[in-house]
């Protein structure tokens, strides 16, 4: 047990709001309270960090790995540790682990590790995402061919008894490959249901969102594009309010205009979020690694397959605060909610509020938005 710090900067964002002039006070791992200019108690101890903003912890929905290693490489326990850590030294202190397409005993190997490390505790591994196996071959991206099949009763069944067992299942499925009625099924065992790799047309996708289906996954990218008689998925996310959607704001995997005018005429009361779609390279200075006996390269700021197919992205959430405030023209406020309690509320997370008894994980970042310090547990990350 040790006593109450406060923590202050220029402000604290505790989620959705922009608090000038407040300390962020923590008190045995937890959040104790906001506290008001003057309002910090004479006896506790005040640490000053200079200029910037506190705020929660990024909350990263699609995480495929990081730290050197990806999830399908070696689907453990420790192997989560691995990216866990990675991802909290570049300020997403909770994540979905993210296996893509695979074989069902890697699957398998998945949930179980996931179910693992959440009954361990390990620090911020918040469930699991499933990006696959059961997707369109026409809008594949890197996923490998040869695995994406139909869902079966027997991978139905899978799911099912996953949710039972995770605090979060996400799972991005296509039309194609999944009925409506196995996305019913999932949504009512309190799936987290994502559209995504689909070349399915927009009524097919109203219709899905009507099923149960209330997420997207990377928002343009692997899906069928908004035409003006065929609006697509993205169409359908933009227009149907019942729709979320990650985003991977790099610049590179969807342009600064697209993203801002998505923003416009995005309905509510669901809403866009940031995701990194990181691959092993996250935290780390790898030049190249290996997805299934796969070469990915990283260049210029991209991931690619060495026929130029993008793979993942070389993002961290700051960055991509970075670009939303830059070069979409976003405040920093609604940008810090798309990374935080966003994402968290869609996973029915507990994680991306700086609330009083909220477990402490907060970072601060400067005035450009650079990551400068990283708590969890509100103890401060050596690195």
């Amino acid at each position: 047990m040790t006593g109450p710090v406060a923590y202050r900067a220029s402000a604290v964002f505790d989620g959705t709001r922009m608090l000038p002039g407040h300390a962020l006070v923590v008190e045995d791992g937890r959040v104790a309270t906001i506290a008001g200019p003057g309002e910090v108690p004479a006896d506790v101890r005040l640490v000053d960090l200079g200029d910037g903003i506190l705020a929660p912890g990024f909350v990263d929905l699609q995480v495929n790995g990081g730290g050197g290693v990806m999830f399908n490489a070696a689907p453990s326990v420790d192997t989560l540790r691995v990216i866990a850590q990675a991802h909290a030294g570049l300020g997403a202190t909770t994540i979905l682990p993210t296996l893509i397409t695979d074989t069902p005993a890697r699957t398998r190997a998945a949930i179980e590790a996931a179910i693992a490390a959440t009954e361990q505790g390990i620090p911020g591994i918040g469930g699991l995402h499933l990006e696959g196996p059961h997707l369109s071959l026409a809008r594949k991206g890197a996923h490998d061919p040869a695995l994406i099949r139909p869902m079966e009763p027997a991978d139905l069944a899978a799911l099912l008894e996953a949710a039972r067992g995770l605090p979060v299942l996400k799972v991005t499925v296509a039309p194609e490959n999944v009925s409506r009625d196995q996305v019913a099924a999932l949504a009512e065992a309190g799936v987290l249901v994502s559209l995504g790799h689909t070349d399915a047309d927009f009524d097919t996708c109203m219709d899905y969102a009507a099923a149960g289906a209330r997420c997207a996954t990377h928002l343009f990218n692997a899906m069928s594009q908004m035409q003006n008689r065929a609006p697509g998925l993205v169409g359908a996310v933009l227009h149907n309010g019942a729709l979320s959607s990650g985003l991977i704001a790099d610049g590179i995997h969807v342009h600064p205009a697209a993203m801002a005018a998505a923003l416009r005429a995005k309905r509510g009361p669901g809403a866009v979020f940031l995701v990194s779609d990181a691959m092993a390279s996250a935290g780390t200075d790898l030049e190249s690694f290996d997805i299934g006996g796969r070469l990915v390269l990283r260049r210029d700021g991209r991931l690619t397959l060495e026929d130029g197919t993008l793979a993942g992205a070389d993002l961290a959430l700051a960055t991509a605060l970075q670009t939303l405030t830059g070069k979409v023209g976003m405040d920093v406020a609604e940008a810090l909610t798309m990374a935080t309690a966003r994402p968290a509320a869609l996973a029915g997370l507990s994680a991306g509020r700086l609330q009083p008894g909220a477990q402490a994980d907060f970072i601060h970042l400067d005035r450009g938005l650079v990551l400068r310090g990283v708590w969890q547990n509100g103890t401060r990350r050596a690195d």
